[in-house]
Formats: C-alpha cells, sequence, structure tokens
C-alpha cells in the first residue's frame, strides 16, 4: 500500500488519506441504517479510544518530527514545536468561540458560541467538524513534511496517521447519525448528516499538503500546529464526552488502547 502511494505527489495523496478517512466517518454514520442506538458502554469507550488515538498522533507524527526538522535546520529544537502548538490551541480555541456547536449528548441550551437559531442537527454536525479540521490538516501536512525526506517524516507515518485518523473517526460518525436518529430523523436524513461532519477532511489534507509543500519554512511549525490543535479537541470535547456517562473507567482504559494502536501503527509503518 505505501509503494503504491508513494508514486503521488504529496497532495494527492493526501487527498487520497483523507477521502479515506471521510470514508471510515460514513461508515461509522451508516450504523444508523441498521440500529437507532448503541450501548452507551460502547459509544464512551470509542470515544476514548479516539482520544487515545489522537494524543499519540500528535506527538508520534507531528510533534517529534517537528523538532527533528528544527534540529537539523539548525534552529532551536523546541521554538517551533512550542510556537506552533500553542498557535494551533489558540486557533481551535478562536473557532470554538465564533462557531456555533453544540457537543453531545447536551440539550440546544447548552450549544456553545454565539446565539443562533441552527437546528440541533446542524449544531451537532458543526461540533464534529470541529475535530475533523485539525485531523485532516494532520494527515495533509504529515504527507507534506514526507516529501522533504528529514527524519521521522514518511510516507509510512503519513499513512500511519491516516489509518489512525480513520479508526477514530468511525465512533464519530456514529456520534452524529445515531443520536439524530433517536431523535425522529430518517435514517437518509440521519445517515447524510453523520457523513457531512467528515467532508471537512479532504480539504484541510489537501490544503496542509499544499501549505507546507509551497511555503518549506513552515513545516515543523504547521507539524506543530495541528498536533495543538487535536490536543486542545481532545481536551475540550473527546475525553470530556467519553466520561460524561457512568462508564469513566472504561473510556479510561479505551483512550490507553487508542495511544497504544497509534504508537505501533506508527512505528512499525514509520
Amino acid at each position: 500500500m505505501i509503494d503504491y502511494i508513494s508514486q503521488f505527489n504529496p497532495i494527492t495523496q493526501a487527498l487520497l488519506a483523507t477521502l479515506f478517512t471521510w470514508g471510515v466517518t460514513s461508515l461509522g454514520a451508516a450504523i444508523v441504517v441498521f440500529t437507532k442506538r448503541v450501548s452507551p458502554l460502547l459509544m464512551d469507550t470509542s470515544l476514548g479510544f479516539a482520544g487515545g488515538v489522537m494524543i499519540a498522533a500528535s506527538y508520534w507524527s507531528l510533534l517529534a518530527p517537528a523538532i527533528e526538522m528544527a534540529e537539523e535546520a539548525g534552529s532551536i529544537p523546541w521554538l517551533p514545536a512550542a510556537v506552533g502548538f500553542l498557535g494551533g490551541a489558540l486557533f481551535m480555541r478562536l473557532i470554538d468561540m465564533v462557531l456555533p456547536h453544540l457537543h453531545l449528548g447536551l440539550p440546544v441550551s447548552e450549544a456553545e458560541g454565539p446565539k443562533t437559531s441552527w437546528q440541533r442537527s446542524t449544531l451537532l454536525v458543526t461540533a464534529i467538524t470541529l475535530h475533523n479540521i485539525p485531523e485532516g490538516l494532520a494527515v495533509g501536512v504529515a504527507f507534506g513534511a514526507a516529501a522533504s525526506g528529514v527524519g521521522f517524516a514518511t510516507v509510512g507515518a503519513a499513512v500511519a496517521l491516516a489509518i489512525g485518523i480513520g479508526l477514530q473517526n468511525f465512533p464519530e460518525g456514529m456520534a452524529v447519525s445515531l443520536p439524530l436518529r433517536r431523535e425522529g430523523m430518517s435514517r437518509r436524513k440521519a445517515l447524510w448528516y453523520g457523513q457531512l461532519s467528515g467532508m471537512v477532511e479532504p480539504v484541510a489534507g489537501v490544503v496542509g499538503a499544499a501549505a507546507v509543500m509551497f511555503f518549506y519554512p513552515i513545516l515543523p511549525y504547521a507539524l506543530a500546529f495541528a498536533a495543538g490543535a487535536m490536543i486542545f479537541v481532545v481536551i475540550e470535547e473527546v475525553i470530556p464526552e467519553s466520561q460524561r456517562g457512568n462508564n469513566g473507567d472504561i473510556a479510561s482504559i479505551g483512550t490507553v488502547l487508542g495511544f497504544t494502536t497509534m504508537m505501533i501503527l506508527d512505528v512499525a509503518l514509520g
């Protein structure tokens, strides 16, 4: 698979990889065709797993290459990583403030961001879309970094990141479509909204890959930026959502398993 992907230019690689991650989101959303609900235990564990994958990806696939690239370039090794990481977190915080969205399991009255008349379905899709922006960006930047041929940044590592992001997108697709179905929305509409949340990933992936290819000096900053954005999402939304029910311990085990899975993928394929 890696040899096949390597024959394309990095922007095409990023597009193919993020089409895959979007597709897995759609598969998760498609569960709504067969059922209105899954076990809260399974959902919380899956969200915990997703958080673990994102935490591991932030270091193994993004921060570590950023630090190594800065070191090889002769600059202060931690500076681009620190600046980019803080910038990514700040970016997501600003989006949080200006874009109305609703966390899973909460009533519309607790929607965050500016006051709006948007429907619950739109607010839920917006929330999951916020998750997917840094995920798509991370995959795109990883493929752009692989083109540099520096240290940890390889096509294999980028493929590992795409697989990890794809795995954790499955419960995110379910997390949108199933609540909408339970509230009376048709299967078709619930599936549509569920997959819609992943549509942003190919866009963010192509933008990320193109940016670092055409502006190579920003590469370590871009890698760290994507890491900061993902960690913000994990702390702000994914982990709290997994702990909101009565399955906190199992969800925490899911987080550990997600971290371990992503670490193995990155080391084995990278």
